[in-house]
C-alpha cells in the first residue's frame, strides 16, 4: 500500500463544440441571404429576431450593417449570445472553440465581426483583445475578412 495520491494525466486544454442549430434556423438564414441586395439585411434581421440565439444570424447582420456602429452593435449581441451558448455547452472560460466544427462558426464569426468593427470605430484595445481571444480559441484561426 502506498501513501501517494494518484497521478492525473492531462490531454491538454479542453475543447468545446457547440450543438448544431435546428435545420429550420439554417434554412431561414440561407433564404434571407439569397434575397436581393436591397432586402437582404432586413430579411436577415427578421431571422435574428425570430431565432435570437442563432449566432450566425447576428454575425451575418454585422456583415450587412449600414455603418461601423451598427456592425459593432450586431457583433456585440452575437458575441454575448455566443458566450451564453458556450457556457451552456460546458465551456468554463478556457479551452478551444475551433473553426473546424461548423457549429462553432457563428460564435467565431461574431467575435471576428466584433474585432473588425471595434477597430473601425476606434476601439483598438478591444480590437486587439478580440484578436487575441480568437487565437486562443483556435490557434489556427485565419480571418475570413482580412
Amino acid at each position: 500500500m502506498t501513501d501517494h495520491a494518484p497521478v492525473s494525466l492531462s490531454r491538454g486544454l479542453p475543447e468545446t463544440v457547440l450543438p448544431d442549430v435546428p435545420v429550420e434556423w439554417r434554412d431561414a438564414l440561407a433564404r434571407a441571404i439569397e434575397e436581393p441586395d436591397d432586402r437582404r439585411r432586413d430579411a436577415v434581421a427578421l431571422v435574428a429576431a425570430r431565432f435570437p440565439r442563432y449566432l450566425d444570424a447576428w454575425a451575418e447582420l454585422a456583415n450587412l450593417a449600414r455603418d461601423a456602429t451598427e456592425a459593432y452593435a450586431y457583433a456585440r449581441v452575437g458575441y454575448h449570445r455566443g458566450l451564453d451558448t458556450l457556457r451552456g455547452a460546458g465551456w468554463h472560460g478556457t479551452g478551444y472553440v475551433r473553426w473546424q466544427h461548423e457549429s462553432n462558426r457563428g460564435f467565431l464569426l461574431a467575435l471576428e465581426a466584433l474585432r473588425r468593427s471595434a477597430g473601425e470605430i476606434g476601439e483598438h484595445e478591444e480590437e486587439e483583445r478580440c484578436a487575441t481571444f480568437l487565437r486562443q480559441l483556435d490557434p489556427n484561426w485565419v480571418s475570413p475578412h482580412p
